[in-house]
């Protein structure tokens, strides 16, 4: 009986120190959003939301559910949001809707800055060192972001973060070359609780992932204090992985899908310290076509701004609380026999963009963005440039045009700036900041052009693909949309997707991007070089192996060991004709008693040693007055000179 008291007392000194280590004030909380979108396509939204409320800036240094790396950012700079988007491929406005977090292709980054006696130089100072560090944490190329593809917003981007005043500083960067790969999903998921070990995040297959047409990383992080008290605040990190998968692209018959048929498995389960785990699957519009396997144990109808969606809920918590290991699985089957060309294609959204160049050659082009609204009142339009250095614009040809959408060209209407900012760029050293405002008419376009003339670049400021092309950045297009049409983003206030339910609201704040942009600079040819290199050394090579030898070797006469024939028909005729009679004849000599001449005697005697030095001397010199004559004399006589 002792030792069975000895166990009860060790199980609840462990169950005490659990109890004592379990984090009360912070919680974790992971959440799936499947939405089938137009065109044979799905959306899967992944949102990994992890609160702590900290209360003073000393309790940084005890972290749990929180990764480090994000305490020791609030520790080293005065940083109270920050957004990091990882993004390949481009967002169909027109076809797919709006997204529940907006990115732009490539690497986006920007973050808000607040602190005592702080300028412009400091913030420029953490501004280059936030990115470095984030650029070891994800793996990705944010080292290159610097002054001269920075800029500081004044009217597009608006603080997320409590409390905020006019004392505050933003810097905002993008990077449309970086490329989004295994490398920063890895340690992506490593700033989790759970990792990729279990939970929602085990569905996060790279092989799957980056098979998609569109898939996007995100992190972001704010503080929020209460009463602009900053011993009372919640450090809140979220991150996001918005993927779009094209299901002519998935190995399946007909018109079906599954979890497993996305991710390449099911669900393992939920994460142990997550405090909820839910996945909404979207039930009605594109979604009403198909039936879930298994049925949603609840379902949620949400109105925004008079947009109505149901969403079918499942609790993996719940789903899990029987013991054994099980893969959870969600299969959408679609009708028999139906006719993908039938479909109807949706009614656009209220605001979409396009962007593209004007012009022809290497010197100089337009820049045009294209806005058009499709709702019936107007609406109000902020646009943010940043051109590179390389990029010189010229603010004169500025021009804002509009059309109505039922015609298919532009006319001579203009629309005029409800405000502009300009800051012009500088080689090397800034790029070209531009921000403009305008009001669109409802039912029409508007057409932004802006001349801009290509530099010529220093040949070590080419980058490795030079041919590729130089990217211009992509614009920024703010609007405030009066309905919830086709807007699923959280409120400002919000940090779970379930916040997003019934949130009507006076207006919706809407965030796009245009497409990235790539220009052809006046290049050299970089494989000239690489040809004059391959033609000098193969010149130098040829040449260098017959001069060296006439140069470095001497000729010497050498008096050959065998006295044969000197005439080529003669040594030629004793080859043919002295094989077979090799052997024979010394031994017929030796039967006879007869000795045969020796041929080609090797030992001389006393008397004929000076003899034999005159012939060599002979030989020598007329061998060097004319060494390409065969000598007709032999050097001793033969069988055949007898």
């Amino acid at each position: 009986m002792s030792w069975v008291h000895l166990w009860c007392v060790v199980a609840l000194l462990l169950a005490s120190v659990l109890a004592q280590t379990t984090p009360k004030d912070e919680h974790f909380h992971e959440e799936l959003v499947v939405r089938p979108l137009s065109g044979d396509h799905v959306n899967t939204y992944f949102q990994f939301t992890t609160r702590w409320h900290y209360g003073q800036k000393e309790n940084l240094y005890h972290t749990q559910l929180t990764p480090r790396v994000i305490a020791e950012l609030l520790q080293q700079f005065d940083v109270k949001e920050l957004h990091i988007g990882l993004t390949q491929g481009l967002w169909r406005y027109e076809t797919w809707g709006y997204p529940i977090v907006e990115a732009t292709s490539g690497a986006e980054m920007w973050a808000w800055f607040k602190g005592p006696n702080l300028t412009d130089e400091a913030v420029d100072k953490q501004w280059a060192q936030l990115a470095n560090v984030f650029s070891g944490v994800l793996c990705a190329s944010l080292n290159f972001v610097d002054n001269t593809n920075s800029i500081s917003p004044r009217h597009l981007l608006r603080p997320q973060f409590m409390p905020a005043n006019r004392e505050t500083f933003v810097r905002y960067a993008s990077l449309p070359r970086e490329i989004v790969c295994t490398e920063n999903l890895t340690p992506w998921k490593k700033l989790l609780p759970c990792g990729s070990a279990s939970g929602f995040a085990s569905l996060l297959n790279s092989g799957y992932v980056h098979n998609t047409k569109y898939h996007s990383l995100g992190l972001k992080v704010r503080t929020l204090c209460q009463d602009y008290d900053e011993d009372n605040c919640i450090l809140e990190l979220t991150q996001t992985a918005n993927l779009v998968y094209d299901l002519r692209l998935l190995e399946q018959s007909g018109n079906d899908f599954s979890l497993r048929r996305l991710f390449g498995m099911g669900l393992n389960g939920y994460c142990e310290l997550a405090t909820t785990s839910k996945i909404y699957v979207q039930c009605n519009e594109l979604g009403a076509r198909y039936q879930l396997v298994p049925l949603p144990p609840a379902e949620v109808k949400t109105t925004r701004g008079g947009y109505t969606v149901l969403y079918g809920v499942y609790d993996m918590q719940e789903q899990f609380q029987d013991q054994g290991e099980r893969l959870f699985n969600i299969a959408w089957l679609a009708p028999k026999g139906e006719v993908r060309r039938n479909r109807l294609k949706p009614a656009p959204p209220p605001i979409y963009v396009h962007r593209y160049l004007l012009g022809q050659g290497q010197e100089r082009g337009r820049i045009v963005t294209e806005v058009t609204n499709s709702h019936y009142a107007p609406l109000p339009i902020v646009v943010q440039e940043l051109i590179p250095w390389y990029v010189h614009a010229y603010l004169h040809t500025l021009n804002i045009r509009r059309r109505s959408m039922g015609r298919h060209e532009y006319g001579r209407e203009t629309l005029p700036f409800k405000l502009l900012h300009y800051a012009p760029g500088k080689q090397r050293e800034l790029p070209t900041h531009l921000e403009i405002g305008f009001l669109l008419p409802g039912q029409s376009s508007a057409l932004i052009t802006i001349d801009v003339d290509y530099l010529v670049l220093k040949w070590l400021e080419y980058p490795p693909d030079a041919n590729h092309g130089h990217y211009i950045n992509a614009a920024l297009v703010s609007s405030s949309l009066p309905m919830g049409t086709n807007y699923s983003a959280l409120p400002l206030e919000g940090h779970l997707f379930a916040h997003s339910f019934n949130a009507t609201r006076p207006s919706y704040v809407l965030g796009l991007h245009t497409e990235a942009l790539i220009v052809s600079l006046p290049t050299p040819d970089f494989s000239m070089p690489y040809n004059v290199i391959c033609l000098a050394c193969t010149v130098v090579a040829l040449a260098f192996g017959p001069i060296h030898s006439v140069a470095t070797k001497v000729i010497v006469v050498v008096r050959p060991t065998s006295a044969g024939p000197r005439n080529f028909l003669k040594r030629l005729k004793e080859k043919l004709f002295s094989r077979g009679g090799q052997e024979s004849t010394p031994m017929e000599g030796k039967r006879e008693g007869v000795v045969p001449d020796d041929p080609c005697p090797n030992e001389k005697a006393d008397d004929d040693q000076e003899e034999e030095r005159e012939g060599k001397e002979e030989a020598a010199e007329s061998l060097i007055a004319n060494p390409f004559e065969s000598l007709s004399s032999a050097a001793c006589p033969t069988v055949w000179d007898l």
